[in-house]
């Protein structure tokens, strides 16, 4: 809303108005606000969620320092959506694709979230939504961004005029220098010497109607990345800090990503595609960190506050659409590096358990405990030194990631 009130004052040349045209002021502003807002006021949302006596219930699981966590405040969430949007809301162009798709995903997400954290608490039920109804919702939202993706007009791809004739590829707008914007399944993929790849190839035995059925490799994918990004977080967010920190590191990187791939200088040195309208994402993920970073203000050890899964499925999705959005979405196994190996960690123990109780009737397993986060927990470790190192690996994952841009 800033962003509009700045863009009239421009055009009656007021001054100071024409830094609001600059992404790397609107972000830098956005993570302050967004800080001032989840620190300041998530103290007085914590208070009130503590009158209303929204605690966390703990199941004894026989972790040392676990016991002490019952009563503690959950639904925490809660500071962490609000200091999104809030500074999106102020500082983003609201008529951006990008921006429209990015808010709905926080709020579609954190409110399915919110429904299965207002379960447990106030309906008593530990089980919470039933699984199948998160499973809707991140299928729905996975149609949404994918469907929105391929067929709307302002999500476009600026390649050269000859490439897009030798893909034959839909032309959506003729630019001077040569270079075209293209609706295309085109996305960045790392150690493949284009850079590149198009899910057509993967349907090129239709031969020239592949491009007809792309939606069949495209959707499923944006679905599996979506619900398994929102589950990996969901899963790590187990012990103090260890989800708020690892997201405020994966949104750092974002930052990154979104920033080289909005600027035609820094897309074109690094080889990368360069996406048309798409620098608004900038100051989305601005927002994010700020709000990871504030949250962990109250939620590192020992944590006043819990996410809950209003923002552990909100983090997971908003992570996961954005990546779709600038086309990094094969960077996800690296970026968010944690959350694979815990929902990994998940599926080998429950696949196991079940496997040797069929074979020799008696489960067996893998990890003391899963997620891996309380395998080490099992092991004695304390929860604060689980959590740094798993920051410590998440910044050299962060950091991988980056460096994937230049490597072929």
């Amino acid at each position: 809303m800033l962003y509009y009130l700045f863009q009239y004052l421009e055009t009656i040349d007021s001054p100071g108005a024409g830094l609001f045209q600059y992404i790397s002021f609107r972000s830098g502003l956005a993570i302050i606000l967004s800080l001032i807002i989840s620190i300041v006021f998530g103290n007085r949302i914590i208070s009130s969620l503590k009158r209303l006596q929204v605690g966390e219930s703990i199941r004894d699981l026989g972790l040392d320092g676990q016991m002490e966590k019952a009563g503690t405040p959950t639904m925490g969430g809660v500071i962490i959506v609000l200091a999104i949007l809030i500074p999106t809301l102020l500082l983003a162009d609201l008529s951006n694709i990008y921006i429209i798709l990015m808010l709905v995903s926080t709020v579609w997400l954190a409110a399915i979230g919110f429904a299965d954290d207002y379960i447990k608490v106030f309906k008593k039920d530990k089980k919470g939504l039933q699984g199948r109804f998160k499973i809707y919702g991140q299928v729905g939202l996975g149609l949404l961004v994918g469907l929105t993706m391929l067929f709307h007009n302002d999500i476009v791809v600026r390649v050269h005029q000859d490439e897009a004739k030798a893909l034959n590829l839909e032309v959506v707008n003729n630019l001077d220098n040569g270079m075209v914007h293209v609706k295309t399944t085109l996305t960045n993929m790392p150690f493949r010497a284009e850079n590149v790849l198009d899910y057509k190839k993967v349907l090129s035995f239709l031969g020239d109607n592949a491009g007809d059925y792309v939606w069949l490799v495209f959707l499923p994918l944006v679905i599996i990345i979506i619900t398994g990004v929102s589950n990996g977080a969901n899963l790590t967010d187990g012990i103090d800090g260890l989800a708020t920190g690892v997201s405020a590191i994966v949104a750092a990187t974002l930052i990154v990503l979104a920033y080289v791939s909005s600027n035609t200088m820094f897309a074109d040195y690094l080889n990368i595609l360069y996406i048309p309208y798409s620098e608004e994402l900038v100051v989305f993920a601005a927002s994010f960190l700020g709000a990871c970073i504030g949250f962990l203000w109250y939620n590192s050890y020992p944590a006043k506050v819990f996410m809950g899964d209003t923002g552990s499925l909100a983090i997971g999705g908003i992570i996961a659409a954005l990546a779709i959005l600038i086309r990094k979405e094969w960077l996800i196994p690296i970026l968010c590096g944690i959350f694979l190996i815990e929902n990994i960690s998940v599926i080998m123990q429950v696949s196991y358990f079940k496997y040797t109780k069929k074979k020799y009737g008696e489960g067996r397993r893998i990890f003391r405990m899963s997620p891996l986060h309380h395998h080490y927990q099992k092991g004695g470790m304390h929860e604060s030194k689980i959590v740094i190192r798993f920051w410590i690996v998440g910044i050299l994952l962060a950091i991988l990631t980056i460096i994937t841009l230049k490597v072929r």
